[in-house]
């Protein structure tokens, strides 16, 4: 059985976890980036200042394999208990019972720092992603059509969310 371990991002992992987001920004519509994004603007992305909101470095057998993040939804006061939820994982690692780790333990970090619902946004073409967070609770709660263009072609979104 592989050990799934989960540590809170150091700056000397930012590199090797831009590098796993980037390759998504190259290879796959996951992302909606459509040029690699910088070390300054990936390190914006997954380092918040306020300590609610926090990025963890997901281990598999002791090796990096990605990374799992509560963000703010948006600024607003109103939506303070509200956080999004990114995963980001190396493509070998697709399958093997990860994200589902991942979004347990960011839930379980989430409970603890006064969050009562969790969302994520998905590309309709990442049906790993939505099996993922479906298998784990969250349902499907908008459907926004053609809001992406990347490599030719209009994207839809999914926003899924559990009450936790």
């Amino acid at each position: 059985m592989p050990t799934i371990t989960f540590k809170k991002i150091e700056p000397s992992d930012i590199p090797d976890l831009m590098d796993i987001y980037n390759y998504f920004v190259l290879h796959s519509t996951v992302s909606f980036h459509t040029e690699p994004v910088s070390l300054t603007e990936f390190t914006e992305s997954v380092v918040h200042p306020d300590p609610r909101f926090q990025t963890y470095v997901i281990t598999l057998d002791g090796s990096l394999q990605g990374y799992v993040q509560v963000m703010p939804h948006k600024k607003k006061q109103a939506y303070q208990t509200t956080g999004e939820v990114t995963i980001y994982l190396h493509p070998a690692c697709v399958g093997k019972g990860v994200g589902s780790a991942a979004i347990q333990h960011i839930e379980s970090v989430a409970k603890e720092n006064g969050f009562h619902v969790l969302i994520s946004t998905i590309c309709a073409d990442n049906e790993p992603s939505i099996h993922t967070f479906t298998k784990n609770g969250y349902t499907q709660c908008a459907h926004f059509r053609e809001v992406g263009f990347k490599w030719g072609q209009f994207l839809d979104i999914f926003t899924f969310q559990k009450i936790i």
